[in-house]
Parts: structure tokens; sequence; C-alpha cells
């Protein structure tokens, strides 16, 4: 790691405390999170260099280095390597590659005819034919993280952050606030009753302490592996083909494929809970908000006695008499 050193210049003189201060600086500007990954593209880069006997990191050097990358690792993987390396480098090296023309050049012919593989979805019978015939026994996690998944687009590391307290029980649906340690403003959805999730999430909050997987306690917390499979896990009970297809982004895509065929665009719709609900119902139920007008000619000779309405809500009437 780069660590300035005390020096004096014409103009300035830079004490202790700056270089120190300028340090713990230079050592926060990676990511937190994700730091460990950078520091070891960062040192796999440092050590193919030692052994090329590499001393100047010039722009040929880089080439022959991604080239040699490029054989065994898809365009994706080699451009999060680029910018992991790239970043180390200006941040210890104070070397900028982004002002390689070459390189980057290369980096981007990589990517001539590759298609990323986009997961497979569940559709709302599939989803529905699991939930009402698995087992709760074995899959009762798997159908809490289900629901969760699609009601909210969640992706794999939300699913695995959320804790049972921050889903609120008010009775008629569940509300659910996503951390965002970024900006400590949690993002919610609402889970109707679908599914029969008011009696599975209780019946799963019971057995939560100390940890419920596939149908035992245990005291080892469901990880980012376990919720990335349980698309597959799903397509593999309904024996649906392509199960591998099945991954962990399954259910952000298939919730935003649900939402998209009830008519309704997420990002258009006003941030309230009742409005949350709304789309609730258009993923998980299936309802759309779309008006639906009915003519009816009564006369004196033929009033009805009753009239039934069934599977209705938000529901406007406009009575016309003419006498």
């Amino acid at each position: 790691m780069l660590h300035l050193c005390k020096r004096c210049t014409m103009n300035n003189c830079e004490s202790e405390e700056i270089v120190e201060a300028a340090n713990i600086a230079i050592s926060n500007l990676l990511p937190t999170k994700s730091r460990s990954l950078y520091d070891i593209a960062y040192n796999r880069f440092k050590k193919w260099c030692a052994e090329k006997n590499v001393q100047v990191y010039s722009e040929n050097v880089l080439l022959a280095y991604f080239s040699e990358n490029a054989k065994n690792y898809k365009s994706s993987t080699l451009w999060a390597q680029y910018s992991m390396v790239k970043s180390c480098l200006i941040i210890y090296d104070n070397i900028d590659i982004s002002k390689f023309p070459k390189l980057i050049a290369f980096l981007k012919r990589t990517g001539d005819g590759y298609q990323a593989k986009k997961s497979k979805i569940l559709t709302k019978s599939e989803i529905d034919r699991f939930l009402s015939s698995a087992d709760d026994k074995e899959f009762l996690m798997i159908k809490v993280g289900l629901i969760l998944g699609i009601a909210g687009a969640c992706r794999t590391d939300e699913l695995v952050n959320l804790t049972v307290d921050d889903i609120e029980d008010v009775g008629s649906s569940l509300i659910v606030k996503i951390p965002n340690t970024k900006t400590k403003i949690p993002r919610i959805f609402v889970v109707t009753d679908v599914g029969n999730m008011l009696e599975l999430f209780p019946k799963y909050l019971s057995l939560r302490p100390p940890h419920y997987k596939a149908g035992k306690c245990s005291s080892q917390p469901v990880g980012k592996n376990t919720m990335g499979k349980i698309p597959s896990v799903v397509a593999s009970y309904l024996k649906l083909p392509d199960v591998a297809c099945y991954t962990g982004h399954c259910l952000r895509r298939s919730s935003a494929t649900l939402l998209a065929d009830a008519g309704s665009l997420r990002g258009y719709v006003e941030n309230s809970i009742e409005n949350k609900t709304k789309i609730a119902n258009q993923v998980l139920v299936g309802t759309t908000t779309s008006a639906i007008t009915k003519t009816v000619n009564v006369s004196e000779s033929n009033i009805p006695s009753n009239i039934n309405f069934e599977n209705c809500a938000n529901v406007t009437f406009n009575l016309n008499v003419n006498k």
C-alpha cells in the first residue's frame, strides 16, 4: 500500500499530521465492502509483473496481461478486473491506465459477439403451483423467500441482509423495509395475503430462533448461496426444464415481468403505502387498476331483486335514474 512521506517543497512543508491524514484518506478511496476483491486483483497483477520481471507499467505490459487473461475469462470478467486494477494503480502507483487507448480498444474487442445469459423467470401460475403444493415442512423458508423476493423485486443480497425486524405485520399485509447502508433510507414494499403469506410468515417467525432451514432448526443463518438458489429449488420442484438457468436474479426479473403484465410501471407510481399495496396486488395476485365500465339498462318491469359483485376493490358506482 502506498504511503506518503514527510517532505518539504519550496512553497509547502508537509507535517507528519498532514501526511498521516493523507494516508488515511488514501486508505478509504476503495469501496469498503469490496475492498478485498480490489486487493486480490491488484496483487495478482503485481505477482504477474514480478514473474515477468516488469519494472514499468506501460500500455504494452497491460495489454500483455489482459491478453493472457482473456484466454480464461469472459469479457464482463475482464472489464471487472480492469476496473479494479485501474483503481489500485491510480491510488498506489499514481498510474492512470484509462488513458491507454489500445488497451481499451482490446477490451472492447473481447466483447464482440458476446451475449450475457439472462435468468429465466417464474410465471404467475408456476409461483402459485409451488406455493399451494410444496410441503411447508421442507420448503417453508423457500416459500417465504420466494414471496418476499417477488413482491419486492429483491436482489439476493437484499434478501440476505433482511431481518425479521425489517418486516412489520399490520394484519392485512406485511410492510417490508429493505435496509440501505448508503442512504440510510430503506426501500419499502408491501406483501399482501398471497399464497397464505400472512400465515406462513408467523409460522416461519415462530421457528426463526435460532434458524430454520429445510424442515429443521439450525444455528446457521441463511446465506447468499442458499438465497440465490431459491428460484432453482422452485424450478426443480416443479420439474421445469433448464433448472440451472433459474439464477438468483430470477426473482427480480420475474417481479418486473409480472408488474409489466399487470400494466404498471414501478418507476412512475407514487411512493405511498396505498400505491405499494396496489403494486403488491398487481404482482402477487394479478389484479390491475384499469377501469372497467359496465352499463346496465333497467326498466320498471325488470328491476333485479339483488346484484352481486365479486373480487372487487376500489369500485365506484355511478347510478343514473331516468324517470
